[in-house]
């Protein structure tokens, strides 16, 4: 049994962090002794479960043992009775077994920074970048999904070059997850006089927005730059130094932020930002170092991968992960985007989903 694999091991890690949570030198660490807490509460409902599990699967064959022995019709009839209750209850732990060791159960209601970037297509790029931006802000809306700015750098044209912002509620992450990697729009720019077609891009990053003890990022490992913001003219936002400019050494991200007047919301803003990058390079270096048969079966998580287009002159939009197309393209953009998530869920749960590579 796959699952009773998986648990065994969860009540090993169980026990050795029963160990570590006693050792004097992990409660002097503060940071690191959280982040062991909290791995424990998160794995004892399932080693509890599984202790039960275990408890009755005993029971089980002692009495299955006791049937294949001599006894009278009264003692039989009892026995049946009661190995048929404990079948139920064995049914019902490992039910509960499977929902608390499937991670889906568990990443449904993560906090998210989803961050947008014009890609090839210049202005027009930009434009969509800001459109799909409203795309996602209008679907946040209409879900009841709380929206939080964080960063941006507009263009000239009213665009972005790029926005970074974070979406938090219950379904969140179910239904945004599938959203990385390259988006396309076919369209004619206004500024087209010919009436031209032309493809643009934007890129999407989806990052799980993770606790402080969840990434430590020592202090000795982050330049940190205060300059003045670089926004549009006139605000007050700009007659500070307010931006902030932090790089991590160590990896060499960067993250800026100068969209607040206050130059502290600005660094705390990059300091989500920047953990939740390091967060997503962590489990990407450890997701390639894993099977192949491991990986997610819609989309591989590579950005660079063009995962959508949105053509508006068919009024079309196709994600080409999974052959779904649907030609309410208008609805898509104003943030009507359940049929595609939904279409993406599905997917996910079936077999043989090609990457759209």
């Amino acid at each position: 049994m796959m699952a009773f694999e998986k648990c065994e091991k969860i009540e090993e890690r169980f026990v050795e962090l029963e160990r570590l949570l006693a050792d004097p030198k992990v409660i002097s660490d503060q940071a690191q002794y959280a982040r062991l807490a909290k791995e424990y509460s998160v794995i004892s409902p399932v080693v509890a479960t599984f202790r039960s599990f275990k408890d009755i699967d005993g029971q089980i064959r002692e009495t299955e043992t006791l049937l294949h022995e001599k006894h009278d019709e009264e003692f039989i009839s009892l026995a049946k009775a009661e190995l048929n209750d404990l079948t139920d209850k064995k049914q019902e732990l490992l039910d509960r077994l499977n929902d608390l060791t499937n991670p889906k159960k568990h990443e449904q209601d993560r906090d998210l920074i989803i961050e947008i970037r014009a890609g090839t297509g210049g202005q027009e790029a930009s434009l969509f970048a800001a459109d799909l931006y409203r795309m996602y802000t209008k679907y946040a809306d209409q879900k009841g999904w709380k929206v939080e700015a964080i960063s941006s750098n507009p263009s000239e044209t009213g665009g972005f070059k790029e926005v970074i912002f974070s979406i938090s509620g219950k379904g969140a992450e179910k239904h945004l997850k599938w959203e990385s990697g390259a988006h396309r729009v076919q369209r004619i720019p206004e500024t087209e006089a010919s009436g031209r077609i032309h493809t643009s891009a934007a890129t999407v990053a989806v990052l799980y927005e993770p606790e402080e003890v969840e990434v430590k990022i020592e202090p000795k490992d982050l330049k940190i730059d205060i300059f003045r913001s670089s926004g549009p003219g006139g605000q007050s936002v700009n007659t500070t130094d307010s931006a902030v400019r932090i790089t991590h050494l160590p990896t060499g991200l960067v993250v800026v932020c100068q969209d607040e007047r206050s130059q502290s919301k600005n660094k705390n803003k990059a300091m989500r930002v920047l953990r939740a990058r390091l967060m997503d390079k962590i489990q990407s270096e450890r997701m390639s170092k894993e099977s192949q048969d491991r990986k997610l079966k819609i989309g591989s998580g590579d950005r660079s991968e063009k995962i959508r287009t949105y053509n508006y002159p068919d009024r079309r939009v196709t994600d080409h992960r999974i052959g779904f197309t649907t030609h309410q393209l208008m609805d898509v953009i104003d943030g009507n985007l359940d049929e595609i998530a939904e279409a993406l869920m599905k997917a996910d749960s079936e077999e043989g989903i090609h990457d759209g590579k």
